[in-house]
């Protein structure tokens, strides 16, 4: 078996990699402005966000496809947090997670050609320290997170934001290696050791 991921993100490329997963980059181009947020249910919007993309990108023979979304989502607002628009949305997206706590949501899809799919939900809960307006501007004129999701990466100048976590690091990351293993290892396994 073949495993593709759909997705150009260099962070869950390099996730899989430190798994042992090989695989190949097929970049998904799934239209997700169609994809409509029912009010309450993040799960299933960003589920779908992954089902699309990896609809996108078709299972050849031997192959699985695997597509993920990360959504960040402030639950006492049911707000999605996406890519900021420019820096007044990104100021406004940290602002609005300072000192309070917020889930970080990635949907997966795993299919294959004869039309096996398999999707799901993760979920890590972050908190955020309280952060000053310095601290949030000096953050986004150095690490420019407009293309992250809540406006902030974790592994890339945000970690001292965070005052603790629920869940799977590498969820916050972009991929939640553990259940993604899981859910692959049957696939690429061959060989048990029996007890």
């Amino acid at each position: 078996m073949k495993l593709i991921l759909a997705s150009a993100s260099p962070r869950r490329h390099e996730i899989l990699s430190i798994a042992g997963l090989e695989h190949d980059i097929r970049p998904s181009d799934a239209d997700e402005s169609t994809v409509i947020y029912t009010p309450g249910q993040p799960d299933a919007y960003v589920i779908e966000l992954a089902i699309r993309k990896a609809e996108a990108v078709s299972a050849g023979e031997g192959e699985i496809v695997l597509s993920a979304d990360t959504i960040v989502y402030v639950p006492r607002k049911d707000e999605i947090l996406g890519k900021p628009k420019d820096r007044e949305d990104a100021v406004r997206m940290l602002t609005l997670l300072s000192g309070n706590t917020h889930k970080v949501i990635t949907g997966v899809c795993i299919a294959d050609a004869s039309g096996m799919r398999e999707a799901f939900a993760v979920t890590s809960d972050v908190h955020f320290r309280d952060l000053s307006g310095e601290e949030i501007a000096e953050y986004i004129d150095r690490c420019r997170p407009y293309d992250k999701a809540g406006a902030y990466g974790i592994q890339e100048g945000a970690c001292h934001f965070v005052d603790c976590i629920t869940g799977d690091y590498y969820n916050i990351v972009g991929l939640p290696i553990s259940a993604v293993y899981t859910k692959l290892r049957p696939y690429f396994v061959k060989n048990s050791v029996a007890d």
